[in-house]
């Protein structure tokens, strides 16, 4: 019998640029796309600093429709709305300017342009304990050029959540929405809150580590999942102790950018089903949700996931137990600890733990979930 493990590997096709200045090529990057009319889609954050002012001069002499301001976990309204509106304008080209929202925002609006019809048509559907549809998509999309305002790694993965009307987190997955083009720029990253950066950077973290343990994963996978991991252990307290450390800054986007990179050949699991349906339900920030929730979802899975977390175990400073190193590094680096600290009441808890029985994340999740009882209990240890 063969030792091989079986498995999917999957390649898009991307450019990523690191280096301080990144952004002046935009502009170059368009020409090779042939796009002379793009959607800007960017947060109110981006749109109120000067890298806004810097993208749009990028843009000069092109013809730009530009989005509202993107909020946290973007909306179905606005998605199907920005769709009708790219498809009028003739738009050629989408750049996303921002956290995952922005980027999530891009890839949906690209997605409804090509497929057509309601964008809830083309959702991924979970239904317990083990059936997942995944609707294929075939149709060809149109680029995504992004400029990474946070730790989150969404302009690389493949899928995308957008919140709807009834408080939950529609997903989605097609391999050609992953950016084409991805300017990772350290100087215009210091316009960022480090908090920021540290509170999404956790969210990277648990790329790294669900990638580890996933159930549908590839051994790529893995290995950029540890490189990933060991990085931000040295990324996150170098941008906490000197905000403003050009190298340390590169070194978390860097590290980012690969944490979303174990996403196009892993998928995750229980730890970000029930971000999501935080974020669902009460629409607290994604990054701080990872941040309160990590340690708590790894000690729940450790009897079924304990020789991935050895793995991480080994790569880390002095080879220290990762799911202390999670606890220990969130309180270290200022970031939430505690759901009440990011405005998720504790009537809600029920609510999130019921919807996270619809998130498709249990069905790669190794540790089995049965009862929204059981996703409560973790919720309460995290409150």
């Amino acid at each position: 019998m063969s030792q091989w493990p079986s498995f999917v590997q999957r390649t898009p096709a991307m450019k990523t640029i690191l280096r301080a200045g990144a952004v002046e090529e935009l502009r170059a990057e368009l020409a090779l796309l042939g796009a002379q009319r793009v959607l800007l889609v960017c947060s109110a954050s981006v749109r109120a600093s000067a890298l806004h002012a810097q993208v749009m001069r990028q843009l000069d002499g092109l013809q730009v429709l530009q989005a509202p301001d993107i909020p946290a976990h973007s909306s179905v309204p606005l998605v199907q709305a920005l769709a009708e509106r790219s498809l009028e304008f003739g738009v050629q080209c989408l750049v996303a300017v921002g956290g995952g929202s922005c980027s999530d925002t891009a890839k949906a609006v690209a997605l409804l342009m090509a497929e057509g019809g309601c964008l809830a048509d083309h959702a991924s559907r979970f239904t317990p304990p083990r059936q997942l549809h995944v609707p294929t998509l075939l149709r060809p999309k149109l680029p995504i050029v992004s400029v990474p305002c946070t730790a989150s790694g969404a302009e690389v993965t493949p899928g995308l959540g957008v919140r709807d009307a009834n408080g939950a987190k529609l997903l989605f997955t097609d391999p050609q929405l992953a950016s084409r083009v991805v300017l990772l720029d350290p100087q215009a990253n210091l316009q960022v809150p480090a908090s920021l950066m540290l509170s999404t950077g956790m969210n990277g973290v648990a790329h790294c580590i669900e990638g580890l343990y996933s159930l549908e994963r590839s051994p790529l996978a893995e290995l950029v999942a540890l490189d990933a991991l060991q990085r931000f252990a040295q990324a996150l307290p170098a941008v906490h102790a000197n905000p403003l450390d050009l190298d340390a800054r590169a070194q978390l986007l860097y590290a980012a950018h690969l944490s979303g990179l174990v996403l196009v050949n892993a998928r995750t699991a229980l730890h970000h089903a029930v971000c999501h349906a935080i974020g669902s339900v009460t629409g607290a920030p994604h990054g701080q949700a990872n941040a309160v929730l990590l340690p708590h979802a790894l000690a729940f899975n450790r009897p079924h996931v304990a020789q991935a977390l050895q793995r991480a175990s080994a790569v880390l400073p002095g080879g220290q137990d990762v799911v202390a190193w999670v606890a220990h590094t969130s309180a270290a680096l200022g970031v939430p600890t505690r759901l009440r600290d990011i405005g998720v009441a504790q009537d809600a808890l029920a609510v999130i733990a019921q919807k996270t029985m619809g998130e498709r994340g249990l069905y790669f999740n190794p540790r089995p979930v049965s009862h929204a009882s059981e996703i409560l209990a973790l919720l309460q240890q995290a409150y």
